[in-house]
């Protein structure tokens, strides 16, 4: 393990033995599982996790883990080719590669960890391509994925940080930032909506916003969450209240108050367009 740093990053064995970083400094802590480049746990010094994770999320390799940031990439959602492929892409179910860490001037740590290309193209994936992925502790946490096309033509992809985070009750809980947007409705068969006000929850939502570049901000009634992006053009709203949840094995039925997504994604009407040797980053921030 060539970027540990004393004090402050550690691999080790962490839930169903899987590789995990750990990160501390004096600004805040986070955990990443090698397993999809996972980031299960973000906590801001002297403050509560801003990630949820399920209690009943699998912790095995090949499997997907239910909770904190998975990687949707190169797809979201359903396979687009309907070959049967995992849904989301295959990043969040391969094993990353640790690549450097440093502690930086300010106080923050970083890491850097790269995909294998050989471990994620077998599913189908039959282009060239490079992923890396930075994830910076401090007192927020800065989240980046990029992606190289590093073969000969050009390649279009979806992506996403599929951020879960950890509220009070989702059903006392408001979303601003996304005022006037419009939005696709999936709970309502896709939809075309506008956003009148701040979101708020009344059952299932589901909901790709775009085009959005700005911030928007949690506020469940405790605590008010920041969630800055760039390199993304929507901005996805997800809770899966009691049906969905209870038909998801790696949910419980009754966690569902407990969180909600807000994730900076390209999909739907705004994919990735990249022509060979060009790379795009997508950030998120959250505090």
């Amino acid at each position: 393990m060539t970027i540990a740093i004393p004090d402050s990053v550690t691999l080790d064995a962490g839930k169903g033995g899987l590789p995990r970083v750990r990160v501390r400094n004096a600004l805040g802590a986070a955990e990443i599982y090698l397993d999809g480049a996972h980031v299960t746990s973000f906590t801001p010094a002297g403050g509560a996790d801003l990630l949820w994770m399920s209690a009943q999320s699998l912790f095995a390799e090949g499997k997907p883990i239910r909770g904190g940031i998975p990687l949707c990439w190169p797809w979201f959602g359903p396979d687009p080719k309907g070959l049967g492929r995992t849904g989301h892409g295959v990043a969040r179910l391969a094993r990353w590669t640790p690549v450097a860490a440093a502690q930086l001037h300010d106080g923050r740590t970083r890491i850097d960890l790269a995909l294998d290309p050989c471990a994620a193209t077998a599913p189908g994936i039959d282009q060239p391509f490079h992923l890396d992925l930075t994830v910076i502790v401090g007192r927020e946490l800065e989240v980046r994925l990029t992606t190289v096309n590093t073969g000969r033509s050009a390649l279009t992809i979806d992506d996403a940080l599929h951020t879960y985070f950890a509220v009070r009750d989702v059903r006392s809980t408001t979303i601003t930032g996304l005022e006037g947007i419009g939005y696709v409705d999936k709970v309502d068969g896709g939809a075309r909506k506008v956003q009148a006000g701040a979101i708020a929850f009344t059952g299932e939502t589901d909901r790709v916003y775009q085009p959005t570049a700005g911030t928007v901000v949690i506020d469940d009634g405790v605590r008010r969450i920041r969630v800055a992006k760039a390199g993304s053009a929507a901005t996805v709203v997800w809770n899966p209240w009691t049906a969905k949840a209870k038909a998801m094995a790696d949910f419980g039925d009754d966690e569902w108050p407990g969180m909600l997504c807000i994730e900076a994604a390209n999909c739907l009407d705004a994919p990735i367009h990249l022509l060979p040797g060009t790379a795009h980053t997508t950030t998120q921030v959250i505090g």
